[in-house]
């Protein structure tokens, strides 16, 4: 049997945009079917065939499977038998600190695995992948997603999910990486011990922190949060104000929110700056746009529908001259706007997945790509990047040919969010988040309250009195 779904935003959009918003949904959940390991289900890093498993992209799969289900592009069942397949993989992969033949140690999991064994992912077939704290995180946000999305569903199936769910995200020892600086490391492999990088400050670590704050087996102190946090201080351009992170590339202003509702909702560092981060990453999303359409660097394409850095794919390591000027190009690394890194390399996941925060930017950008650049899109969705500046021969210059699974699962659950705040309606329910969220010291909102705001009646508007 499947489920009806409502989506409250679309009333309010045309019927082109709900047509557009469901084509381009439904082509990056299909990037996640076409690239999984044929008998355990683990997500491709990237479409190559020769790709290993990222469990980070795992994380997007889990909800994107339901988002399917609810949305009727597969059944129930399918979305069910592949979870379970999932977590079963994980469950069963074994643990320890051997060099090869686990999936990781202490609960953790490395960040890439070998698709069709669930072990680590190891030289000469890929490379030696490290243990990987923010990938765990991503990967257990996508799997407390599914214990709490399942468990009122009343098949044997989907109960197995959510016991194999809660043993997974419970076993995750989050204090093993947690230093003597009262922060979490990035991760370890055995041939180097503990990777001596630790989060600190605003970025896709929010996520990773609350989960490990909010785990009742094996937390970090809740003091954490204000280790992590504290030092922040708020950064200015043109008419935007907000926590920056450094760098500022749009990724870590959008994977925590992909998963965590946090609208209305309030620690410390918020009630001084007296904003949340939800309008954190609005203000970010505008900086972004803002720089675009200035475009200092007076690279070619910017401006108009064509903006949004982060981390992504490039045409490569080179220096060529463009129009008389001599341009350093790079391949994969971290862009942003408009303090970071850039070489005119725009990712289309960096503005689609800001739509809840900038919808009136965001759609416009979505429907000139699909008319005036369809070579950035196919059945699997839109590419990871393309960079006008790199080849002014061709309208879009160098488009990659890669679509990235960390890239492609954003757009659908945030596009998601706009049209129904699906993803965040399941968060205000889930407990182990809602317990990070109160220990770091948030308050007000839908934590007020157990019942999810999707689930709530709408609030009538008091008329008023005559005299």
């Amino acid at each position: 049997m499947r489920s009806t779904f409502k989506s409250p935003r679309d009333a309010l959009l045309s019927t082109d945009d709900v047509l557009m918003l469901e084509r381009v949904q439904r082509a990056h959940f299909q990037f996640f079917v076409d690239n999984q390991g044929k008998d355990t289900g683990l997500i491709l890093d990237r479409s190559r065939p020769n790709s290993p498993a990222t469990i980070a992209g795992v994380g997007f799969a889990l909800p994107a499977y339901v988002i399917a289900a609810q949305r009727n592009w597969i059944s129930r069942e399918e979305a069910i038998a592949y979870t379970l397949k999932v977590l079963t993989v994980l469950t069963n992969a074994p643990q320890g600190d051997a060099p090869s033949g686990t999936s990781g140690f202490h609960g953790y999991f490395y960040h890439f695995l070998d698709p069709n064994t669930g072990t680590r992912a190891t030289a000469p077939t890929y490379w030696n992948s490290e243990l990987s704290s923010i990938d765990t995180a991503l990967l257990m946000a996508g799997v407390v997603f599914a214990a709490t999305y399942w468990k009122d569903d009343a098949s044997a199936d989907a109960k197995r999910i959510v016991k194999l769910a809660d043993a997974l995200y419970l076993r995750v020892e989050w204090n093993w990486l947690l230093g003597d600086n009262g922060l979490i490391g990035h991760g370890w492999s055995p041939e180097n011990g503990l990777i001596p990088n630790v989060y600190a400050g605003y970025s896709e670590a929010l996520l990773l922190y609350l989960l490990a704050i909010g785990s009742p087996a094996h937390p970090v102190p809740a003091s954490t949060w204000q280790t992590f946090m504290g030092k922040d201080k708020l950064t200015t351009y043109r008419d935007e104000t907000y926590i920056a992170m450094p760098g500022t590339p749009l990724f870590c202003y959008q994977y925590p929110h992909s998963f965590i509702d946090f609208e209305g909702i309030r620690d410390d560092i918020c009630r001084k700056f007296n904003l949340d981060y939800f309008e954190n990453s609005r203000r970010a999303t505008l900086a972004q746009f803002n720089y675009a359409q200035e475009n200092p660097k007076g690279l070619v394409g910017y401006g108009g529908f064509d903006w949004g850095l982060t981390a992504c794919d490039g045409p490569g390591d080179k220096v060529i001259v463009v129009n008389g000027v001599e341009r350093k190009f790079s391949w994969y690394m971290e862009r942003g706007a408009p303090f970071g890194a850039d070489d005119g390399t725009i990712a289309p996941t960096a503005a689609i997945s800001s739509l809840p925060y900038a919808p009136h930017l965001v759609l416009p950008t979505i429907r000139h790509w699909l008319q005036d650049r369809p070579e950035l899109f196919n059945s699997q969705g839109f590419t990871d990047a393309f960079n006008p500046t790199f080849d002014v021969t061709k309208s879009s210059g160098w488009v990659d040919q890669d679509r990235v699974a960390i890239d492609q699962g954003p757009v659908l659950l945030m596009i998601e969010n706009y049209r129904s705040r699906f993803m965040w309606g399941v968060s205000h329910t889930n407990p182990y988040l809602r317990r990070g969220l109160l220990l770091a010291g948030f308050k007000g909102g839908w934590l007020t309250s157990r019942k999810s705001k999707t689930q709530r009646k709408p609030r009538k508007v008091p008329r008023k009195r005559g005299k």
